[in-house]
């Protein structure tokens, strides 16, 4: 048996972005999905709108790999959906790459989908109880065939209705012929911003793909909106009143690129702060300060300049390694690991070496990282983690739904240390994430098992004796 010996250890469900009245949308939209493509490695897709008809092309695979030149020429039109895609709800294949594309007699239309439906199990029982049939295990599909519940209503009626039933994380894209839909859900869970391009517009799961394409940030669409797209210009509706401003905190720390910016607050900014706070609420005596790439750099750079240890490049990526699949003994997993993580002997040997971290999950590969840096010659590591330690799982498009995959859950930040092997492990308080955050609302469920919805099936499956 082949499995995946190292990778970092939480992965998001996907990128959306979308292009509206602007030429050559398929190249705009393979660029903006590239910037995106640290949100999903395993699948993408593209699908285009010229007035006429609807065209796609997906596959598994990364974007330059799907998206050749002579592929994206056939993706004619000024209005596109694209998508990058890491299996959480449906697991991955073909069926699962998103956008997905479908053709019915009251309008072709194509949608893709960043987040997860926490009662999927649900709503699918009941549409196929009432004589829908779904092609893909993907939640993002019950949409589709709730859109397509009453065909006699308008579109934007339609999507109103049905998103009143669908509950958890999402930020939803839908193409038509003439018209873009783009839409977050009632808690604002995950990100979705409008850019400005020419006379036309991008959309985009993250702002940095605007940087890519010279688009300006015009403004975050707001928990609950659903922002139309049209020959007649901008329209905005809201889907339920009952909305609140709970961004996942984990986007802040972990999964957003630095030079995004998150509800008006630029996502490296976030990431020093923590570093600063976490340097004066757990500080300790050290020799160098250094940070596991690429998430943790900025805090490391935050915890050195606030502590006055000197900061130092300690851990090298290698970003040419790629996923690695080999026999899963011990041995060759350590090896694994250094394929994808070197540190610099030169730089750790015979210090009192300060790593910085943005968080534990598992903890294996802070393990192996901690043995590493001591077969190195360091001779202490003390770990400082900028964010509070994740207790509970989380169902709103991140990979980690069971408790026994968290270390934390079950051991408190002493033991973690031993289990570790560190000298010595502090983790950033929830007071200190909230105080980087601003005044910002952040999903913290996963420090405090304060969920914004009900979970639905999701919490009894969360453990095997469905207890917290």
């Amino acid at each position: 048996m082949l499995e995946l010996i190292y990778d970092r250890e939480l992965h998001e469900e996907c990128g959306v972005f979308g292009v509206f009245n602007v030429k050559d949308a398929s190249n705009l939209s393979y660029y903006g999905l590239h910037a995106l493509q640290h949100r999903g490695q395993e699948g993408c897709g593209i699908v285009t709108a010229n007035d006429v008809s609807l065209i796609g092309h997906k596959n598994e695979g990364s974007v330059r790999s799907v998206f050749t030149e002579p592929v994206l020429k056939k993706l004619t039109g000024h209005h596109a959906i694209g998508h990058v895609r890491y299996s959480t709800s449906g697991g991955g294949g073909f069926l699962n790459v998103q956008p997905f594309l479908f053709r019915h007699g009251s309008g072709d239309f194509a949608l893709c989908h960043n987040g997860n439906i926490v009662n999927s199990n649900e709503l699918k029982l009941q549409l196929e109880n009432s004589g829908s049939i779904f092609q893909s295990s993907s939640d993002t599909e019950i949409l589709a065939h709730l859109l397509m519940s009453d065909p006699r209503m308008k579109r934007i009626d339609a999507i109103k209705e049905a998103l009143i039933y669908m509950e958890g994380a999402f930020a939803f894209l839908i193409l038509t012929k003439n018209r873009l839909y783009a839409m977050r859900d009632r808690h604002g869970l995950r990100p979705l911003s409008i850019g400005k391009l020419g006379d036309g517009y991008v959309i985009s799961s993250e702002t940095c793909a605007f940087d890519a394409i010279g688009a300006q940030f015009e403004r975050d669409i707001l928990p609950g909106e659903i922002v139309t797209f049209s020959a007649e210009g901008i329209t905005s509706d809201f889907y339920s009143k009952d909305v609140k401003h709970k961004i996942c905190a984990m986007e802040y720390i972990y999964f957003s690129r630095p030079d995004s910016d998150l509800l008006g607050l630029n996502v490296h900014r976030f990431r020093k702060e923590s570093g600063r706070i976490l340097a004066e609420e757990a500080p300790v005596d050290a020799d160098i300060v250094i940070g596991v790439p690429d998430s943790s750099l900025s805090a490391a750079s935050g915890y050195a300049e606030a502590s006055g240890i000197p900061y130092e490049m300690g851990l090298i990526k290698n970003k040419y390694s790629g996923r690695t699949f080999i026999e899963p003994s011990q041995s060759l997993r350590e090896k694994g690991v250094k394929m994808k993580l070197s540190p610099v002997r030169s730089i750790v040997k015979g210090k009192r070496v300060l790593l910085i971290d943005d968080s534990i999950v598992r903890g294996t590969t802070s393990k192996q990282i901690v043995h590493m840096l001591k077969e190195m010659g360091a001779t202490e590591v003390h770990m400082r983690i900028a964010s509070p330690p994740i207790i509970a799982p989380c169902f709103y498009g991140v990979d980690t739904s069971t408790y026994e995959e968290l270390i934390s859950a079950f051991n408190d930040p002493e033991a973690v240390r031993k289990l570790i092997g560190a000298d010595s492990l502090a983790f950033l308080s929830m007071e200190g994430l909230q105080k980087a955050a601003g005044d910002r609302g952040l999903c913290q469920a996963c420090f405090n098992k304060q969920y914004p919805t009900h979970l639905y099936q999701e919490i009894k499956n969360a453990n095997k004796d469905g207890k917290f």
